[in-house]
């Protein structure tokens, strides 16, 4: 069994759809990651314990998903020296903010890389760019991604460049 290399924990099994983007992007660059669901208010020994045992199991980077108090990746970040990313999931009742405000805020010894509202997708990036910067077959594998993402971009200002905006609108909305 492979070790896996970045920890993927969320609040709710709520948060899953959102943080699987995580896990894709992840799969994608090829590194290896674990799943769970952890709450800081309702598990804190497991949690807890997840966090201090992470660094020993191979761990180099945790991300983070939580909405509304978001206490789950700054409680992580107390209880380990790994680098946590914190993705706020959007709430109804104040669409993410409250999540992102709470993620932000954490005391100065207690960092919390922190993402856009809903944006697991970024924190697996960050986690990759973390892991790359010790290891060449991760780096590579980023800067391959990175290339795919400007070509894509190119390409897209290419087809604008060449009919117009009106026709460029009217072909992707077709799409």
């Amino acid at each position: 069994m492979i070790k896996p290399q970045v920890g993927i924990v969320m609040g709710s099994d709520s948060d899953l759809e959102i943080m699987n983007d995580a896990a894709i992007i992840l799969t994608d660059l090829g590194l290896t990651y674990e799943v769970l669901v952890l709450s800081t208010h309702r598990a804190p020994e497991e949690t807890a314990k997840y966090a201090k045992s992470a660094k020993n199991r191979g761990l180099k980077v945790i991300i983070a998903g939580a909405g509304g108090a978001a206490a789950l990746p700054g409680s992580l970040a107390s209880l380990t020296t790994l680098p946590v990313s914190g993705v706020p999931i959007e709430t109804k009742t104040l669409g993410g903010v409250d999540s992102l405000y709470s993620i932000v805020s954490m005391p100065p010894g207690v960092p919390v890389a922190t993402v856009g509202i809903n944006s697991a997708k970024n924190a697996g990036i960050l986690a990759a760019e973390i892991i790359a910067a010790g290891d060449s077959k991760v780096h590579s594998k980023i800067s391959q991604y990175k290339q795919k993402i400007r070509q894509e971009v190119l390409a897209k200002n290419k087809r604008l460049q060449a009919f117009g905006a009106e026709k460029y609108l009217a072909q992707k909305q077709k799409t």
